[in-house]
């Protein structure tokens, strides 16, 4: 397998390119309860593979896809099943291939495309560039120079950015970044709008979930460690979905004594797990129990449990890391 961990992207597009010359289609995919991320990127790139005039199709594994994206071209494209056997595969934003959670994937051509250090590089040709802010980072570079970057993948490129870097806040941000944000305005991506239609279009159930998760957080090592809880019942009674959820472990990141966030909740027959720092590495911790994502946003999902005993779990392992003592 090719892996281009720091990337040459000449030599990823000439890669690229040369698989894309073997299969008449191509299927997007993306990972299992995809976030903006994910489904920015690979509306973008389905819309740039469709200019080459190629057979696409765009799909997810998941049967909820975030409602707050519905705005962009292509959303109501994605399906919950994918109906070409022939097709060369792009991965967006998935760390590894169980996570696509389709069936069959083990043998067939594919172009991985991410931004998660914890990446397995699972393709045929791996562009997993982790000093990128967002996957729509790595899939601009890798178009960029190659197709004409139009208006429909510029918005879903912008709106997965601001996203991931949480409107530009994250600690991961740089001057290059706002060089990127810039290039896609210029090709039509409209920041009023597009940050209007994500955060002034929220569900009255997550309002009433976030106020489920207020209620249930709790403090642990000397209020340096702050956690919520969602239960099933929680779930049932405001008729919240995952995507309502987006952002919630933040409001407990947001305490100013607070330096690691966790997000407990309850799903139908596992435990999801999102945990957020102030500056500090949390893949030890998101390792030790099958996870990962970035330093300071991480998570993980285990197979239903107790959830007590999982919290408890959770807090021997990030003292056992020690990663509160570190910077």
């Amino acid at each position: 397998m090719s892996s281009l961990s720091h990337v040459d992207w000449e030599e990823a597009r000439r890669k690229f390119r040369q698989l894309l010359e073997h299969f008449p289609s191509v299927t997007v995919l993306s990972h299992i309860r995809p976030d903006p991320d994910a489904v920015g990127s690979s509306l973008g790139v389905y819309h740039l593979l469709k200019s080459l005039g190629k057979r696409v199709e765009i799909a997810n594994a998941s049967r909820e896809i975030p409602r707050t994206l519905d705005f962009l071209e292509g959303y109501k494209k994605i399906k919950w099943k994918m109906d070409y056997e022939d097709s060369l595969i792009v991965s967006c934003d998935c760390g590894s291939l169980d996570r696509l959670g389709f069936e069959g994937l083990e043998e067939r051509t594919i172009v991985n495309l991410d931004h998660h250090v914890s990446n397995s590089r699972f393709g045929t040709l791996n562009v997993v560039d982790p000093a990128a802010v967002s996957t729509s980072e790595v899939a601009y570079r890798l178009f960029e120079g190659w197709l004409p970057v139009r208006k429909e993948s510029a918005e879903a490129f912008y709106a997965a950015l601001i996203s991931d870097t949480r409107h530009f806040t994250t600690s991961n941000v740089t001057a290059e970044t706002f060089v990127l944000a810039r290039s896609l305005i210029e090709r039509g991506a409209d920041p009023a709008t597009i940050a209007q239609m994500m955060l002034q279009r929220r569900s009255l159930a997550s309002l009433r979930i976030l106020g489920k998760a207020l209620e249930s957080l709790r403090l642990y090592a000397d209020a340096r460690v702050a956690i919520m809880r969602i239960s099933r019942e929680d779930l049932a009674a405001t008729g919240a979905t995952v995507s309502d959820l987006d952002g919630v472990v933040d409001y407990a990141r947001s305490l100013v004594t607070v330096e690691v966030a966790a997000l407990v909740v309850e799903m139908k027959n596992e435990i999801k797990v999102s945990l957020r720092s102030k500056g500090i590495n949390l893949l030890p911790v998101a390792e030790a129990f099958g996870g990962g994502g970035h330093r300071e946003a991480v998570g993980f999902e285990v197979p239903d449990s107790d959830s007590d005993a999982l919290i408890k779990a959770l807090l021997h392992r990030i003292e056992k890391e020690g990663v509160l003592t570190k910077q």
